[in-house]
């Protein structure tokens, strides 16, 4: 693989998001409601609930607004859990699942509406999704979840394509047929979390940049966050620091809850003609049924191809090398495209597979945990863990902080991920 093009560039999101001023580093001791650790997402999400509630927020994070997986994702909007919610009726009863659903529901329709509250450019469609079966087994088991969600659930928003219709979806011979879902869409993540930024600062919410969380205290009125520049005095706080919760010591009591995974995203030059006009037209999000899960969107008239397995704390060629190669098993046309940028970040893994949202102790909310698809969750647990921070209690059924339980073994969880991975990826080589 071509080395990385452009330096100073991580990503296609940073080459092309509308630039944002920077949002000074904290300078001075300041007060505040509640102080938010965090500046994606969830952070901000959370911030806009609280100043719309006439609460005072302030914003800090160790790095930039949107440095960690809120601008370096996919750009999915998705209504779903890794888990399926037949599993969750199974384990929990129907009224859980059912609850469920509406949460994820519920976060699609929120990102669509602060997008248009407050006149974000984030390049959002919803265009739809297709889950693309890479063998009969997979797509039976699509298939049978799907109809459950049509009786169960009274969920009509899915149907079954045939090989024929997924290779037309796709302008891909590597599938046996899918399903697709009009749920969610495409966006322009770096844009959408700049977005929010500048509606928080607009609502005079101050946000501070390169302010790392040192540390976490209590007194008598509330919360002291240390940061290099400042204490911050708050009521409470919320932790909004997902996979990257191991930066600082503020932020260790959610480490040993949380497996930060590697994901990695390769983008294309530019597509032209007949190659344009065949790889995904419809513009849907795709992702493939194999357990190392790859996904790939058609946007700036490039293919993205992203997925699992670039473990480790940096960039890893043998990653981006192994990406490409899937990406030109899916798409042998673009064997002689070159990739014009390559970039990865951290997902937050949970023991359950799901996030979740809730206090740590009667001052400190948090929200992490998303698993790989955040864009809208994220979204909407920020705005729940504003409403945890108010002294509320709304119900987030599986998604509470009585549920997320530490890993065992932390200590032994990079080794133990990458067994399993390993596994994951024979299992799928021999199709099973």
């Amino acid at each position: 693989m071509q080395p990385f093009p452009r330096p100073g560039v991580d990503s296609l999101w940073a080459a092309t998001a509308a630039p944002m001023a920077g949002f000074g580093p904290l300078d001075r001791d300041t007060s505040a409601d509640v102080a938010v650790i965090g500046a994606g997402y969830t952070g901000l999400s959370a911030a806009l609930r609280l100043a719309a509630a006439g609460e005072q927020p302030v914003v800090i994070d160790a790095n930039a607004v949107g440095w960690g997986a809120s601008g370096r994702n996919g750009g999915v909007v998705s209504a779903k859990f890794r888990v399926s919610y037949r599993d969750m009726a199974t384990a929990h009863g129907r009224d859980v699942a059912r609850s469920m659903h509406r949460l994820a529901d519920e976060a699609v329709d929120l990102v669509e509406e602060l997008l248009e509250a407050h006149g974000i450019e984030a390049g959002y469609s919803r265009v739809g999704q297709l889950k693309c079966a890479h063998n009969p087994h997979t797509l039976a088991a699509a298939a049978a979840d799907m109809e459950w969600m049509q009786r169960e659930m009274g969920d009509c928003s899915a149907s079954v394509l045939s090989r024929d219709a997924i290779r037309a979806e796709t302008g891909s011979e590597d599938f046996v047929g899918g399903i697709l879902s009009t749920k969610g869409g495409g966006i322009q993540p770096l844009d959408y979390v700049r977005g929010l930024a500048r509606a928080a600062a607009g609502s005079g919410i101050a946000i501070h940049g390169e302010t790392p969380a040192l540390r976490l205290g209590h007194d008598r009125s509330g919360i002291l966050v240390e940061t290099p520049g400042g204490v911050i005095r708050a009521r409470q706080a919320i932790i909004a620091t997902n996979a990257y919760s191991d930066l600082t010591p503020a932020t260790a009591r959610l480490r040993s809850r949380l497996i930060p995974f590697r994901s990695a995203m390769v983008a294309t030059e530019r597509l032209t003609g007949n190659l344009l006009a065949s790889i995904v037209p419809g513009r849907r999000i795709c992702a493939e049924t194999r357990r190392m899960m790859r996904w790939f969107r058609v946007t700036d008239d490039r293919l993205i191809f992203g997925g699992r397995g670039a473990f480790g704390k940096t960039d890893s060629e043998v990653a981006f090398t192994t990406l490409r190669a899937a990406m030109v098993r899916v798409f042998p046309s673009l064997a002689a495209t070159p990739i014009a940028y390559r970039w990865s970040g951290l997902v937050g893994m949970t023991l359950d597979a799901l996030p979740h949202v809730g206090r740590l102790d009667d001052r400190v909310s948090f929200a992490v945990g998303y698993n790989g698809a955040g864009v809208a969750m994220s979204t909407l647990l920020g705005r729940y863990a504003a409403d945890f921070a108010r002294g509320e209690t709304p119900d987030v059924a599986l998604l509470g902080a009585h549920h997320f339980r530490p890993v065992p073994f932390y200590a032994l969880r990079e080794p133990a991920v990458r067994v399993v991975a390993g596994w994951y990826q024979f299992l799928d080589t021999i199709g099973r």
